[in-house]
């Protein structure tokens, strides 16, 4: 196999401990810390000569609270500021001064939303599609309204979608995709590690590649660190691979720091794409285990959908500001695509950015909680989530919806895995039943409601898929695959046990310990 020659190079990094220990994350990790140290220590040094200052600190610490109070920033998030400020007020301050002002993300920031600004109108809504949904009562019309402030995302006819309730089906099926490419392939993906499935997947690129088919991916920065070695991209592109790095780590207190790229995307010549919790590793197809089984999912969709996220893919492999794709795609008339043949129902890519404020992926979940009228079950890998999202939750509960979620039963962080426990009693008191995945490690994510809508993505009900990763999913409106999303829930669940109250007060202590102390900062998490 050609990769094989990527893979053997890159097999000779140093294993368990002194891998980490000599690994450039390590000393990212390192030099970050000792700059957060150097803040702390400057503060210590001025208290020991200023007779004034505890009035002064006093002063300082209440006029950051007043700040707070008066920000835009979520309330969750201003209750973990104001204890950080009130233990360390200068310390605090210059981080939370770094946070709001950006430091290292404003090039990017301008970046996005230039881009988001010159390309919402590059997919035109087809016509009669919202004016055929506007009064059936499902809130389609208002959603798609709502989350197209934010981009350009065009409500569409169901032009063919499939839903995998495993990996393992996915990765079958997009192998089959990446042999029929004819004009590009483009991966975008958070998670990338050597191994049996991208070793198959690296085989068909080079390949493709050198029959002329444009192949692009763009992977997550925190790769480079963790799971790659240094400069993969490089060795990609002398395989005939174009590729990107998002967001590299660097040894500087950014803000740019928090926001990685989460998406999982794979298109195909404009025609199918793909997308959901998979990433490009092993154990997301049961090649090898790492917390049981591992229970993912994810959808393909064709046509016109698949634009939306070759859209989604062009804007991030732009984000560099290289101008390389994006003029391009703005001389396509999407206009006279041709529309395939129609399915029922009908479906909504869209894209999460964390620069913009708009929190699009809590807000389409809390609306599926609002406008629900039997259930909302949900699967996710993890619960840490701020007080609107509990509410919502609790709400739905309370006015009679059976709402569900299905949540690891071997979790794969234990810090994590504590945060969710201390949601349990009031959600469970509340009527939201929560289950475990006995046989592992649940990493879908998944809503689906009332037989009639699902979303299926990489969006997690967590604060780092809510407030600070790009994320990506597909909005599913009476077509075939909901009815396959909720067929998957009730198989899932079959092999799950109920969390019940007497569970809640066996909890082990040390597991109540960790999540009390980590929960007041878990919006910066």
């Amino acid at each position: 196999m050609d990769s094989e020659n990527i893979i053997r190079l890159t097999k000779k990094r140093k294993k368990g401990f002194l891998r980490i220990i000599f690994s450039r994350f390590f000393l990212i990790f390192l030099l970050i810390v000792l700059q957060i140290v150097l803040i702390v220590m400057a503060y210590g040094w001025f208290a020991r000569f200023d007779p004034y200052y505890s009035m002064m600190m006093t002063i300082f610490t209440v006029g950051m609270i007043i700040y707070l109070f008066n920000s835009s920033m979520d309330n969750s998030a201003k209750v973990t500021w104001m204890l950080i400020i009130a233990a360390m007020p200068i310390a605090g301050s210059a981080l939370l001064w770094i946070t709001r002002r950006g430091i290292g993300q404003r090039t990017v920031h301008a970046r996005a939303m230039e881009m988001i600004e010159a390309t919402m109108d590059v997919l035109p809504q087809p016509g009669g599609v919202r004016e055929s949904l506007a009064d059936d009562g499902s809130g389609m019309d208002d959603i798609c309204t709502y989350v197209n402030r934010s981009g350009c995302f065009p409500i569409l006819r169901n032009e063919g979608t499939e839903y995998y309730s495993s990996g393992e089906e996915m990765f079958s099926a997009m192998m089959e995709a990446l042999e029929g490419a004819e004009k590009y392939i483009f991966i975008e993906t958070f998670i990338l590690r050597e191994g049996y499935m991208w070793g198959r997947m690296l085989d068909v690129l080079i390949r493709k590649a050198s029959q002329g088919v444009d192949v692009r991916i763009v992977f997550d920065g925190m790769n480079q660190m963790t799971n790659l070695p240094y400069r993969y991209d490089r060795l990609l592109r002398e395989k005939g691979i174009k590729a990107k790095v998002f967001s590299p780590l660097i040894p500087f207190i950014s803000s740019h720091l928090n926001y990685r790229d989460h998406r999982k995307i794979l298109i195909v010549d404009g025609e199918t794409a793909f997308c959901g919790g998979i990433n490009l590793a092993d154990e997301y197809i049961n090649r090898e285990t790492r917390f049981g089984h591992w229970k993912d999912s994810g959808l393909m969709v064709k046509g016109r959908a698949a634009l939306c996220f070759m859209l989604m893919f062009l804007q991030m492999w732009d984000m560099d500001g290289t101008d390389e794709l994006l003029p391009v795609l703005k001389t396509i008339d999407m206009s006279q695509v041709s529309e395939g043949e129609t399915l029922p129902g009908y479906l909504m890519p869209y894209a999460d950015c964390p620069l913009d404020d708009m929190k699009v992926g809590e807000n389409v979940y809390m609306d599926i909680l609002n406008r629900a009228n039997r259930y909302v079950h949900i699967m996710s890998p993890y619960l840490i989530i701020d007080g609107e999202m509990e509410a919502a939750l609790k709400f739905a509960a309370l006015r009679g919806i059976d709402v569900r979620i299905i949540l690891p039963g071997i979790p794969d962080k234990k810090i994590a895995n504590a945060l969710a426990k201390t949601y349990y009693r009031e959600l469970t008191e509340a009527g939201v039943r929560i289950y475990e995945y006995t046989p592992g490690f649940i990493h879908s994510k998944v809503f689906v409601c009332d037989d009639i809508k699902a979303v299926v993505g990489t969006i997690n009900l967590d604060y780092r898929s809510l407030y600070h990763h790009f994320e990506c999913a597909t909005y599913l409106y009476r077509t075939d695959s909901v009815s396959k999303a909720e067929e998957d829930f009730d198989s899932t669940l079959s092999v799950c046990r109920e969390i019940t109250s007497e569970d809640i007060l066996k909890l082990p202590r040390w597991t109540r310990v960790i999540g009390a102390l980590f929960k007041f900062i878990a919006p910066l998490m």
